[in-house]
Formats: structure tokens, C-alpha cells, sequence
């Protein structure tokens, strides 16, 4: 008898946390945005006793930088402790000293990361993969997940491949856009988890501990005639991690139904054009190449789950055989580079392949710019041009270096049946808190599945708010902001003269705006657009509102 399936709503970060929160024993924190909710859902659980797989509860060490939390993960992990910490940005930079020491000791550890912008000609807190990619030297293992779903799912096999291997890895999805989405999706049982756990890793593990009991030499300093020796004696546990990484996928999709591999195929087995890229963006990825699909166009996607070590067997088993032209997005820039990262791999594993396919390279993004299916579309569009522009940009217009591709017009998507909305707030006027309340009212009482996300400005308190819900009666994959609402709300009347707000709404959308104005007032304060004014007095209140109906374009 199939077991019920379980269902919450929440964001990746809590998703996280949950699996994480399973493997450990002791947590090493210092809050940054935006990892901190995995940090506070883990001690919270914690101060509520929840129990981890071994029926312990979680120690929770609050450190005063981002470095002392790498430290003493580093010595809890000596001391034969479970041990994760929750970073992302400048945090994890202050943390890369001591992963070259936890890697080069083969401490099994995870590191979950909310990817997110460095700084550099300016501050930006908001979600790429910059700070991961300055990890990638490290020694760390590091795998991706593009969806709230997939955090749930896959947080466990970084954690199961780490002490099976003894690499230490980088658990990463994207910053805000995964780690602040709310989602419904299904549950991973601990039960299910706790059957994976070999507890032979756990006792080799424990055995490696430092104690008096069993004293050795750990950390020394060595010469030339030994380092390079020893330095390369790790090559063999790396090997190992992709077939292992593999092994445990194929196991947790046998628990959820759902299929995964190192690299995600999607779209037409007769593809020409091909995509490779990871994080959230192929989750549009998806709803673009179903466009395309659908109007007899021969596209696909490759979605990197592991990107360290990267396993070139299994990148060119996933690839068609019939692809002709490969389009590399990176969520990331490196000035003076021949390309980015993920591009460059891509090339290196096709160096030796015959016939091998036209390889171009773009970036896509940065900042947490939004990537929506009319991007990847244009991203198609340009693959297929006689000559087609390489080391271009997507979702930008650069008219100072010309790198952008030609933009397309946003298309409704998302499946039939899908109600989206757009809610326009100010910061800690409890627009965002409302809405998070209304997704999970009906995540948790409907058979609706839901999603919300909310942009905001780096002010927050005070600052504009722009909260974007999606229901359906299918799992949303639409991981980009509401651009074809059915349904718009305005709550600060100003924005009227501010922002486009009712841009993209849909034909017989509904217009709804918090004023205190009415009648002929309330008309001439409008912007001069197509629309029939409804005024709607809103009961025990002095405020109107009004809902305008809008003509087709």
C-alpha cells in the first residue's frame, strides 16, 4: 500500500533546514542574509527538543563572525561531531580558510548555502552565484538544487555522499528566489532518510576523532619532498563522489517518485538546441522549452545538480546525441575570464568529442535580475542564428558594450488554470506578512498547490513591497515574478504615479486599490488609462477602495 503523501507550505530555506537539521549534532551559526531563517529554524527546533536521526537534539553554537563559525565547525567535526553551519556572501568568504583545512582533512561536513551576490562596485544583497563559484577551488564538493521541492529532496544526498565519501560539500540553491519562496510540497519522512544512513560512515567517522584514547597527528607542516605527494593522495575519494552522489539520487528518487541524476535532461529527445545551466532558472527553463516544444521546436535543458567534482561521463550521457548547438548559462561573472565556469566545463568535456557541438556562453541573473521563460526563449532565439552571439547577457539591455540579446515579450505560462496575483505594500505595513498567511491558509486547507514570493528593496521597512502569488491546480515551476496577473491589489495610492502597476494584467483581470478618494475625486486622480472605475466602500472603515475592470489592450 502506497504510504500518504505528506504536504507543507514553506521556503527553502525552512526545507533545508529540515534535512539538515536530521544529520546534525551540533550547528555552527552567524546570522546573514539571506541564510539566516535556517539558522533560527534550527534553533528554534532545538529549543523545542525535536530530535535529530540518532534521537539527540541539536546544539546550536551562535559564534560572533561568520569565521569563528567556521572554526569551530572545523573543531566540532575534529572532535568527531555531526556538524553544519548556514552561510551565503561575504559569510562564506570569511569561511574558505578553513574549508581548504576541512577538505584537505576530509572532515565530512555540509555547508548550506542561500547563494547570493558579493559586493563589488556596489553592495547587493540579493541572489546569484558568486559566492559559490569562489568556492570551487576549496576542496568542497558542491551540489545545487533549482526549486523549493528539490530542497527538500535532495538536501539529504550532500549529507549521505559526504560521510560515505568523506568530502566535505556545499549544499547550494538561490538566494531569496528558492530561499524565500514559499511552496507547497511534499514532505520528506525522517524515516525514509534514516533508512539511508550507512552506520558503518558513522563509526568510521567517530573512529577519526582526536582523543587521548586513540592519539594521532593531525595539521603538521611539510616540505617539498612530501606536500605534492600527499596533496595528491585525496584524487581517489574524488573519483568516488559522482557514482556516489548517483547512487543516492536514484535512492530518493525511489522514495518520491520523482527522477533525478547528476544532470537533468528535459525537453525534446530529438533536441537541437540545449541549454545547460542550474538553479532556479530551470524551473522556467521548463515552461520555455514546453512553449517551444508544443510549436515543434527540437529544445532541451541540462540542469547541473553536481557541479564539484564535475563528472564529464555523465554531463555528455545527458546531453542528446543530436545536439547541435549548446547555449551555457552562468549565474556569475569573472572580469578578464575567457568565460565563466560552468561554460568553460562545458567546453573542456566536449574537447575531445567528435562532431562536437557549437558552444556558446552567457550570463544571466546577477543581483537577483529576473529570469523569466521569454529570457530562455531569447536565449533559443539566439542559438538559432546562422552565427550566434557568444558571451552575451540575458535580461539586461547593455548598450555600452552590446552583449544583450534582443528582448521577447512576456508570455502568460504556468499551465492551465493558473491564477496569479500581485500585491503592491509598503515594508511593515503587513502586506508580506498577510500574504504569507493567505498561501498557507490555502496550501495547508486546499488542494491547491501554491507559491509566493515577495520582492522588496534592500530599505525593506518603509520600502516598496511587491508580493507575487500563483495558485494551480498542478506544481508551479513558474520560478520568476508574477509578469501576467489575473488579479492586482495596490495598497499605497501613490504608486499609481510611481509604477506601472497594472502592466501585464491580464484581459478581465480585476484591479483593486486601497484610496482614500471616491467618485469624481478619485476619477481625476487616476492615471489616464482604459478602465472602468468600480468605487467599493470597504465596511468599519473611512477608507475606499476601488476595483477597475480592465479593456483589452
Amino acid at each position: 500500500m502506497a504510504k500518504e503523501k505528506k504536504f507543507i507550505t514553506c521556503d527553502g530555506n525552512e526545507a533545508a533546514a529540515h534535512v539538515s537539521y536530521m544529520f546534525s549534532e551540533v550547528a555552527a551559526i552567524y546570522p546573514i542574509t539571506p541564510s539566516s531563517p535556517m539558522a533560527e529554524h534550527v534553533d528554534e527546533w532545538a529549543a523545542r527538543g525535536r530530535k535529530n536521526l540518532w534521537g539527540q537534539t541539536v546544539s546550536v553554537q551562535e559564534m560572533q563572525s561568520e569565521g569563528g563559525a567556521a572554526g569551530a565547525l572545523h573543531g566540532s567535526l575534529q572532535a568527531g561531531a555531526l556538524t553544519t553551519t548556514f552561510t551565503a556572501s561575504q559569510g562564506l568568504l570569511l569561511m574558505i580558510p578553513n574549508m581548504y583545512k576541512i577538505a584537505g582533512e576530509m572532515l565530512p561536513c555540509v555547508f548550506d548555502v542561500s547563494a547570493r551576490t558579493l559586493a563589488s562596485h556596489s553592495l547587493c544583497i540579493f541572489g546569484d552565484h558568486q559566492d559559490v563559484m569562489a568556492c570551487r577551488q576549496t576542496g568542497f564538493a558542491m551540489f545545487c538544487s533549482g526549486s523549493v521541492q528539490e530542497v527538500m529532496d535532495l538536501t539529504a544526498v550532500p549529507h549521505l555522499a559526504s560521510l560515505k565519501t568523506e568530502i566535505p560539500f556545499v549544499n547550494f540553491f538561490d538566494g531569496f528566489r528558492t530561499s524565500h519562496e514559499y511552496h507547497k510540497i511534499e514532505v520528506m519522512d525522517q524515516e525514509d532518510i534514516k533508512a539511508l544512513v550507512d552506520p558503518a560512515d558513522i563509526k568510521r567517522f567517530r573512529d577519526r576523532a582526536l582523543t587521548p584514547e586513540r592519539p594521532m597527528t593531525r595539521g603538521t607542516a611539510e616540505n617539498p619532498e612530501t606536500f605534492f605527494t600527499h596533496r595528491e593522495a585525496c584524487n581517489a575519494a574524488y573519483d568516488k563522489v559522482p557514482e556516489c552522489v548517483e547512487y543516492y539520487m536514484q535512492k530518493i528518487s525511489e522514495i518520491t517518485g520523482r527522477e533525478y541524476h547528476l544532470f537533468d535532461y528535459y525537453g525534446a529527445d530529438d533536441a537541437e538546441r540545449v541549454i545547460i545551466l542550474m538553479g532556479s532558472a530551470t524551473e522556467a527553463a521548463r515552461e520555455a522549452i514546453d512553449y517551444l516544444v508544443a510549436q515543434g521546436e527540437k529544445v532541451g535543458m541540462v540542469a547541473v545538480h553536481l557541479y564539484r567534482p564535475f563528472s564529464v561521463k555523465h554531463l555528455l550521457a545527458a546531453v542528446p546525441k543530436t545536439a547541435k548547438r549548446i547555449a551555457v548559462l552562468d549565474r556569475t561573472k569573472e572580469p578578464g575570464a575567457e568565460g565563466e565556469p560552468l561554460y568553460l566545463d562545458v567546453k573542456s568535456a566536449f574537447y575531445d568529442v567528435e562532431d562536437k557541438p557549437l558552444i556558446v556562453g552567457g550570463r544571466y541573473g546577477l543581483g537577483s535580475s529576473d529570469t523569466t521563460p521569454a529570457k530562455i526563449i531569447a536565449v533559443f532565439k539566439n542559438l538559432a542564428l546562422p552565427e550566434p552571439k557568444n558571451h552575451f547577457t540575458v535580461g539586461i539591455v547593455d548598450d555600452v558594450t552590446f552583449t544583450s540579446l534582443p528582448e521577447e515579450e512576456e508570455i502568460a505560462m504556468g499551465g492551465a488554470g493558473m491564477f496569479q496575483a500581485k500585491f503592491y505594500g509598503l515594508g511593515a505595513d503587513g502586506t508580506v506578512g498577510a500574504n504569507k498567511n493567505s498561501v498557507k491558509i490555502i496550501g495547508e486547507s486546499t488542494d491547491k498547490y501554491c507559491q509566493a514570493y515577495f520582492s522588496y528593496d534592500s530599505k525593506k521597512s518603509g520600502g516598496f513591497t511587491c508580493s507575487h502569488l500563483r495558485f494551480g491546480d498542478t506544481p508551479i515551476h513558474s520560478t520568476y515574478l508574477v509578469t501576467t496577473p489575473n488579479f492586482v491589489a495596490c495598497h499605497v495610492q501613490a504608486y499609481l504615479h510611481m509604477y506601472d502597476v497594472t502592466r501585464g494584467l491580464q484581459k478581465n483581470g480585476t484591479f483593486l486599490l486601497n484610496t482614500i478618494f471616491e467618485g469624481e475625486e478619485l476619477a481625476n486622480f487616476m492615471p489616464n488609462k482604459r478602465l472602468v472605475l468600480v468605487t467599493v466602500p470597504i465596511p468599519s472603515s473611512s477608507l475606499h477602495s476601488s476595483v477597475s475592470q480592465a479593456l483589452s489592450p
